[in-house]
């Protein structure tokens, strides 16, 4: 499941029993986000004019396509199947509507006799009442086009900011907890690049993930990431702010990347830091140069040479892949940018300060409690993940429906 973790820090990577008081606390922030979320989605009725409008548009997409599938829905970001569920729900939402204006009036006219016709009537005209409300909350999470990159393997890029070896160190703790989250998930995870220091901390580290879902969760990690702290080489107790980076590139298949031979120039050399009596002694890191792009990408962490130009190749499909992702999202409306959910590489995302025992994601406005539990990387992770989720989830349905407020 998890190869290539035969280092020192394997052994931290276990898993622990969760944190009761923090569970708790987890529990009222998620509670209140929920809540969040309720009040939001309670704004945008189906009868809002916005949404009649986009419903409208997408009928009509449904429609041209039916005529010319791939002309029809090319560049929407939806398929055939999700617009004609769309189509359909309009379709029974409407006539839903007429069932329950037909009940009211019979309930009306049998009102005064309260006998089990009029039971069985009002029964039937709260079930089709359920029905309406749950067809409405269906349509609401389907006008959401779908993303861009879609389910794909990632590779994580984590690198180490501001702060010097405090900053490494923390890069390292990050490196662990994603480590052992894709483990928990009984993923795949393999490590393409670990540029570790004297200290334990980590320079820069590549990490490939494989399994489903992985982009979906691991999305929302790119960006920067700030620990507020007394480090373990301060002797005044005094709290340090460092920052690391996140990067998270989908893996694209070889058919989706293809690269020419005559395009790359391969380097072999010795390879360096710690590692043991191998390391100097074979040319066993590979340095690969793609001459069209200007991208250089390596790997040393294997001791065969083979395996290590496998692994910087497959981080080479990954940024060509990524920048192919950058020339699309300049093409698209600023609806379609928001589906691909990852932060600029200099964004800042998300804040852990130990002294407080908090952490805030400063895009959704969420702050939780119990820093060390989080970074087990376990359920408090996935927790809040699917918190950030359900957050992007609002602003893309809010950022569809604003475009039709000027019309």
């Amino acid at each position: 499941m998890i190869r290539n973790l035969t280092r020192a820090f394997l052994p931290k990577l276990q898993s622990f029993n969760l944190n009761k008081i923090f569970n708790r606390t987890f529990t009222l922030a998620s509670q209140k986000f929920v809540q969040q979320n309720q009040n939001v989605q309670q704004l945008i009725s189906y009868d809002d004019i916005r949404l009649q409008k986009h419903l409208q548009f997408l009928n009509s997409l449904y429609l041209k396509a039916e005529k010319n599938e791939s002309e029809g829905i090319r560049g929407s970001g939806f398929s055939l199947e999700v617009l004609n569920n769309i189509h359909n729900l309009i379709n029974e939402i409407e006539t839903t509507k007429e069932d329950i204006k037909e009940l009211e009036v019979f309930v009306s006219d049998l009102k005064e006799l309260k006998d089990d016709l009029y039971k069985t009537a009002v029964s039937e005209k709260e079930s089709f009442e359920n029905k309406l409300n749950e067809m409405k909350k269906e349509i609401l999470q389907l006008i959401i086009p779908d993303d861009i990159v879609g389910d794909k393997d990632i590779i994580l890029e984590l690198s180490a900011g501001v702060g010097g070896q405090e900053a490494m160190l923390f890069a390292r703790d990050m490196f662990e907890m994603y480590c052992h989250y894709a483990c928990w998930k009984g993923w795949d995870c393999e490590i393409l690049k670990f540029d570790e220091t004297d200290l334990g901390g980590i320079k820069n580290a590549h990490i490939a993930v494989s399994g489903q879902n992985a982009f979906k969760i691991f999305k929302f990690e790119s960006g920067v990431h700030r620990v507020q702290r007394v480090p373990k080489t301060e002797k005044a107790g005094r709290i340090h702010t460092s920052t690391m980076a996140v990067a998270v590139l989908p893996q694209p298949s070889e058919i989706e990347i293809v690269i020419h031979p005559n395009d790359i120039e391969l380097e072999f050399k010795r390879s360096g830091g710690a590692g043991g009596q191998h390391v100097n002694t074979t040319d066993s890191c590979v340095r690969i140069y793609h001459k069209p792009s200007g991208i250089v990408t390596e790997s040393q962490v294997e001791r065969d040479q083979h395996r290590n130009r496998e692994l910087a190749m497959k981080s080479l499909r990954a940024k060509l892949y990524e920048r192919q992702l950058e020339a699309m999202v300049k093409e698209t409306s600023s609806s379609r940018k928001m589906q691909i959910g990852t932060a600029g590489r200099s964004e800042k995302v998300r804040t852990y300060n130990f002294v407080q025992d908090r952490i805030t994601d400063h895009r959704a406005h969420i702050t939780i409690h119990g820093v060390q539990s989080f970074l087990k990387g376990e359920e408090d992770f996935e927790n809040l993940s699917h918190m950030i989720q359900q957050w992007h989830t609002i602003q893309s349905l809010a950022d569809i429906l604003n475009k039709y407020n000027s019309t």
